[in-house]
């Protein structure tokens, strides 16, 4: 019983506790590492497709890192850097991804979606505010017959 209460309270302190990634690459200047770091927050992992390469943990994404430490500490730009990346997995491994032609839906659709809906809006509430029709004498009659039976 004692054990389990210990594992209990083990487990109590270990979940918040995460594993950050570590590498030991040895940057010319701070400033390049923090670019460095920085610009490999702005590229996707390639497997993995929903983390970043600092987040990744994939071995490809710890060689994509390194590799763009290797660049900014060659002194290569951030937008070559990017064009080398972008000429081996395409646009995909930007997370904010150029305007293009490839592109245009991904960046347009919200624009359209919320044009639509603003229509739509507009028609049903030009709709609603149209007055209604008046009744003719006959329409009248049977609407107090109506309420008549009903009382």
């Amino acid at each position: 019983m004692i054990r389990c209460w210990r594992l209990l309270l083990l487990l109590c302190f270990a979940l918040p506790l995460r594993a950050e990634i570590v590498d030991t690459w040895q940057f010319k200047t701070p400033e390049n590492q923090e670019r460095a770091v920085t610009l490999a927050k702005q590229l996707r992992c390639p497997q993995c497709q929903n983390q970043n390469l600092v987040e990744s943990t994939s071995p490809i994404a710890r060689d994509l890192r390194l590799e763009v430490y290797r660049m900014v500490d060659e002194g290569k730009s951030n937008d070559e850097i990017v064009s080398v990346m972008t000429s081996r997995f395409g646009d995909f491994v930007l997370y904010k991804p150029r305007f293009g032609v490839q592109t245009a839906l991904l960046w347009l659709s919200p624009l359209v979606l919320l044009l639509f809906a603003a229509v739509a809006a507009w028609r049903y509430v030009r709709r609603r505010a149209q007055p209604l029709p008046e009744m003719s004498d006959e329409q009248r009659r049977k609407l107090e017959q109506l309420l008549e039976k009903k009382r």
